[in-house]
């Protein structure tokens, strides 16, 4: 009996050890970078708060797994959101970015940075005043979706984002 037992639990063992979080999924064909280098961008103003609230008409965009790159829906969106954001010149910005639960925490808060990051530089192209953009990184520290399994899965993807949040300026 024992012996049964042994023998299941070290194939379960070996199961799950071999699965994991598989490796990178191939990513489509036509990925779009952003327009401007970091290096360009205007520098980034010091905005946080818990003051910053989703607003129905921003919506989020969606990365690859393990990427920060700008798909062309993500482009639309931004788009559609910078649009928004030109006839509200009241609102400060602040763009959240966000990561499957695989990898380190320190992994996931540069590559959630990052994708903060290639946002706010797209918003920059599309006209947005770049000082009234901050960026903030919660790796995966906020699922949408939490423990949906490996990167793979369909709900994984729900917890690689973007999301645009606005105040009133001078709101603190």
């Amino acid at each position: 009996m024992n012996a049964k037992k042994i023998v299941l639990f070290s194939g379960l063992f070996l199961i799950f050890g071999l699965l994991g979080c598989p490796k990178k999924p191939q990513k489509p064909p036509e990925v779009i970078q952003a327009l401007v280098e970091p290096s360009e961008a205007k520098e980034e103003p010091s905005i946080r708060g818990t003051e910053f609230q989703a607003a129905p008409e921003l919506k989020s965009i969606y990365f690859w797994y393990e990427n920060y790159e700008l798909t062309p829906e993500a482009r639309a969106v931004l788009q559609k959101n910078a649009g928004y954001l030109k006839d509200h010149k009241e609102l400060e910005v602040l763009i959240e970015g966000n990561c499957c639960e695989c990898g380190t925490n320190e992994y996931n808060l540069a590559l959630g940075q990052k994708r903060a990051q290639v946002t706010r530089e797209y918003y920059i192209n599309l006209g947005i005043n770049p000082g009234l953009i901050g960026t903030i990184s919660y790796g995966k520290e906020k699922p949408v979706k939490p423990n949906v399994g490996p990167p793979d899965s369909p709900d994984c993807s729900y917890n690689r984002h973007t999301d645009t949040k606005v105040r009133t300026k001078g709101v603190k």
